[in-house]
């Protein structure tokens, strides 16, 4: 942002009088310019604010030839250059002006802003720590060398020199956000909030401040504080939209589906109701299991733009979502084999096949799209996925390790073939493959999660365990089966209050999971709250009445007996 002012700052550096500030040295104080200088230089200020730049050079020369050690000649010269994009001639003279007087900020000052424009960094920061050193309390030098300094990744030197200016300057609003910016660059993102809301605190209305320090606040996982800051700021200022914007999708990646859609709606109200907007109301409303709000939006988006295959396969998600096979595959046949859709588009044709009992065929349309199109993994992973469904787990996985070769960096291909693995007892290769997903994406939360859980199920590598749980929810802090993983792990480790604190939490979140339930269970049974362990094994067993070990938990709750450890 600062780039773009400076070109601006240029022209608003000298000021204009007839004589330069004196350094702390008095021996770089400026002389005082000579009668007939002070006039020539009157008259090309003059010359300046007629618009005549060339009069105004040819009098600035005669003015230093009057006075040839006035620096202010040289950078009034400079200034009038850079309008005219001599930018060359404007850093000649700036040098004669340092030259005649050392002691001389604006020449140092507009030296530095210059090479700064230039992208040249380094040399800008020669320039601008002198000008800093004239008058350490000057913002405007010391904001521009802080600049710079970024640039280079001197980050030490940027502390310091902000640190002395709010020393001299304890009010400088922008000195603390520099600060906060500074240490934001560093990824030490507590300092920076902590600089960012002194900032704040000494100008309320500091927009840039209060953004980065939602940014910040991100950057920390402290996510319902930065909701609340993007919502302050959405709330308080005119140009919105791209604040709603990333709002949004911050709203959408912590799953608080309910909310991105009252800010998309503010969107629509603010007439920026394009289709992107639309598009991600359609699939909130899918995920939240509003099908026919999904219809509806997927349907109006298609009759402006019915060539949309994308949007015409949500369409068919939609239908095929509400259980409509016959609309949602009508949708679907509609897709062109060309569309880059049209692999996933098969596996869901696939899928309705298989629920009208035609699995026969789900699994000929599939193979034959592979047949077609052999580079597809999506196709792949369908039919692996059908042939899971189908009880043929064997196929699956004898499909797969056909192509492993193919799609070995894949993250997708290795997390299910993971999985397959893990269904069909083989817990050292399913570790390996998730592994190897996270050697791919080492982000990829379900992989994270499935390994920690994995590692808490077999009782095995517990601190390790813990460690992949706690990233995974690092990107999805809100997952109540994330959560759940984390209380279960911290179960195995016999850490059974902070268990029952992560359990709690989880069962609030997915309230209708019958593991989760039964896992909270465990841990109210584990710490002898035994009316606590018999309700959550109840609602368990009421939820899923296959869970035959659940009559024995709850005869041991009854009976006031202690879990079997």
């Amino acid at each position: 942002m600062l780039r773009m002012l400076l070109l601006l700052l240029i022209t608003v550096l000298v000021s204009a009088c007839t004589g330069l500030r004196a350094a702390d040295d008095p021996s770089l104080a400026a002389p005082p310019l000579s009668r007939s200088a002070i006039s020539l230089y009157a008259q090309s200020r003059l010359a300046v604010n007629e618009g005549d730049a060339e009069r105004a050079l040819r009098l600035l020369r005669e003015a230093q030839a009057a006075d040839p050690g006035s620096g202010l000649l040289y950078v009034t010269e400079a200034e009038i250059r850079l309008k005219g994009n001599q930018v060359a001639e404007a850093l000649i003279l700036v040098d004669k002006a340092i030259k005649a007087e050392p002691g001389n900020r604006d020449a140092h000052l507009l030296g530095g802003t210059i090479m700064a424009t230039l992208g040249r960094d380094r040399e800008a920061a020669g320039y601008l720590r002198t000008a800093v050193n004239l008058d350490p309390a000057k913002e405007d030098s010391v904001l521009l060398l802080v600049d710079s300094l970024l640039k280079l990744f001197e980050y030490e030197e940027s502390v310091t020199v902000l640190k002395e200016l709010i020393r001299l300057k304890p009010d400088s609003a922008v000195g603390y956000y520099y600060l906060g910016k500074t240490y934001s660059q560093m990824k030490l993102y507590r300092e920076a909030v902590g600089f960012y809301k002194r900032s704040l605190e000494l100008r309320p209305d500091f927009f840039q401040a209060a953004i980065d320090q939602a940014v910040s606040l991100e950057a920390l996982g402290e996510y319902d504080q930065a909701v609340a800051a993007y919502k302050a700021l959405i709330d308080d200022t005119e140009n919105r939209a791209p604040l709603v914007n990333h709002l949004v999708q911050l709203l959408i990646q912590q799953r608080r589906y309910d909310d991105a859609l009252i800010y998309l709606n503010k969107l629509t109200t603010m007439g920026l109701g394009s289709s992107e907007v639309k598009r991600k109301a359609g699939l909130i409303y899918l995920e939240l299991g509003r099908h026919d709000d999904a219809i509806r939006v997927f349907t109006d988006m298609l009759t402006k733009e019915p060539d949309a295959h994308q949007i015409r396969f949500y369409l068919g998600s939609a239908y095929e979502e509400k259980g409509d096979y016959d609309r949602a595959k009508a949708e679907f046949s509609k897709i062109p084999a060309d569309a880059d859709i049209y692999a996933e588009t098969l596996g869901h044709l696939a899928f309705i096949l298989k629920e009208q009992e035609r699995e026969d065929e789900a699994v000929q349309l599939l193979q034959k799209g592979i047949t077609v199109y052999p580079d597809r993994l999506e196709l792949y992973l369908s039919l692996a996925t059908l042939y899971d469904a189908i009880d043929k787990d064997d196929e699956g996985l004898k499909l797969l390790l056909g192509v492993d070769a193919r799609f070995s960096a894949d993250p997708r291909f290795q997390f299910r073939l993971g999985v397959l693995y893990d269904k069909l007892g083989k817990k050292p290769d399913s570790i390996n493959r998730m592994k190897r997903v996270i050697e791919l994406s080492p982000r990829d939360a379900q992989a994270l999660n499935y390994l920690g859980y994995t590692y808490a199920e077999m009782g095995v590598n517990l601190e390790e365990a813990l460690g992949y749980i706690k990233r995974a929810l690092e990107v999805r802090p809100d997952d109540g089966f994330f959560i759940d993983s984390l209380g279960w792990t911290y179960y195995q480790l016999k850490r059974y209050d902070e268990a029952v604190k992560q359990l709690e939490r989880a069962a609030e979140l997915v309230s209708d999971d019958p593991t989760v339930l039964e896992h909270l269970g465990d841990a109210y049974l584990a710490r002898k709250d035994f009316k606590k362990a018999h309700k959550m094994y109840k609602k368990a067993l009421d939820l899923d009445a296959n869970k035959k070990q659940l009559g024995d938990k709850i005869k041991r709750a009854l009976k006031g007996e202690p879990a079997e450890r």
